[in-house]
């Protein structure tokens, strides 16, 4: 049996990839990377310029610190299945942690903070409590940031999950958990300022938080961390431990025939995520300049699962997207119709629920789809494998 020359081989090219197509891919792919290295050198040279001012500057800050909480709810809930209503509870305390030293470091009255002084009830004048003192220190206040929250989330991580605990029912004791976290905060007898929180913040590391060039500091600051989050978070989902977690996500059960323990990677996952968050929160109050335990609350939690629905859930970019749209909508409407915000909130969360369920990065996705669907002729072969040619052997 004679065989064919090569030259009877041929190979169909493939075909050019259309430009819009194109357009889509990279801009999913370098997107997120263009957009921190947009705003970490745009913002301040905008203010340079006066194209804009120093609140809008501090105002993103803010904003892209909550985003860290964002990106940790997404972690936990998007990658590991765990929805979390406490995520703010984690905020709060890495706020409450640098907020704590910057008071060490300000307005002083008989040697106590005057956050402290104005809600003490001492007769004798104000004193100042033996737990405040080493948060003079920078660094065992920026130790706290990370110790604190992260063995309180991986305790209570560790408890609720070795009992099985899970669905429905874990979100609620995480709701109930915030719940009594800021009961006990607004106890005055707790020596945390109470209802009025950590305020007359001025001075970190030896700056005046005040500053126009500190708070452009605090802000790149926050973009560094943010975007070095997000490529962390990337990198733990691309290894065997993020496949495990979306797993947990996917079938937990079968998992756990498997011979693995779905216990320890959602105690780890959970406690990652409460690291974000406390992170967040630390670099949340230099920038904002107080903090409450109303931070607490259900309710700003909830309006973190809020954004992470909205820009996608396990999408990691999606939850920057949703944190940033929702922060500067909550901003607009509560100053331009502060009645209208809890119903457009629920609508929100509504409309994307049944329109959109993926998310704005779902709806980006299923656009590329389309676009390559519509772009790409029919082909009557599979492009790039071998086809015969019709010459005669």
């Amino acid at each position: 049996m004679s065989r064919k020359p090569a030259s009877a081989i041929s190979v169909h090219p493939m075909p050019p990839v259309h430009p819009l197509v194109l357009s889509h891919r990279l801009i999913s792919h370098w997107g997120m990377w263009v957009f921190f290295v947009v705003i970490l050198i745009g913002a301040p040279t905008a203010l340079h310029f006066g194209w804009t001012d120093i609140t809008s500057v501090n105002k993103l800050g803010r904003y892209l610190a909550i985003a860290l909480v964002a990106l940790g709810l997404d972690l936990v809930w998007g990658y590991a299945g765990i929805l979390s209503l406490c995520q703010m509870l984690f905020f709060t305390f890495g706020g409450y942690c640098i907020g704590m030293h910057i008071c060490m470091h300000g307005p002083l009255t008989q040697g106590v903070p005057q956050a402290l002084a104005v809600v003490s009830s001492n007769v004798n004048g104000p004193v100042l409590p033996w737990f405040w003192k080493p948060f003079d220190s920078a660094t065992f206040s920026l130790f706290a940031v990370l110790v604190i929250p992260g063995l309180v989330a991986f305790l209570f991580g560790w408890l609720a999950f070795r009992s099985r605990v899970r669905g429905v029912y874990f979100s609620i004791i995480t709701q109930a958990l915030t719940y009594i976290a800021v009961n006990i905060f607004y106890l005055n007898e707790l020596k945390l300022c109470g209802t009025n929180g950590l305020t007359n913040l001025e001075s970190l590391l030896g700056f005046n938080i005040r500053a126009p060039t500190v708070k452009v500091g605090l802000f790149m600051t926050t973009v560094v961390v943010l975007a070095g989050a997000y490529a962390a978070a990337r990198w733990l989902i691309s290894t065997r431990t993020g496949r495990v977690l979306i797993a947990v996500r996917d079938s937990e059960m079968r998992l756990r025939f498997a011979g693995y323990q779905p216990v320890a990677y959602k105690t780890f996952i959970f406690t990652v995520g409460a690291l974000l968050g406390a992170i967040g929160g630390a670099l949340y109050v230099p920038q904002n300049g107080i903090i409450t335990p109303a931070k607490m609350l259900p309710i700003e939690s909830i309006l973190i699962v809020v954004m992470v629905a909205l820009g996608g859930r396990g999408t990691l970019s999606g939850s920057i997207i949703g944190s940033l749209v929702v922060s500067y909508l909550y901003s607009w409407l509560t100053s331009k119709a502060p009645a209208v915000w809890p119903f457009f909130l629920g609508g929100l969360f509504i409309a994307v629920t049944i329109g959109f369920p993926r998310g704005l990065v779902g709806a980006w996705r299923s656009l590329g789809a389309w676009l390559h669907r519509t772009t790409t002729p029919p082909k009557s072969t599979t492009p790039g494998l071998p086809v015969k040619s019709e010459a005669p052997s």
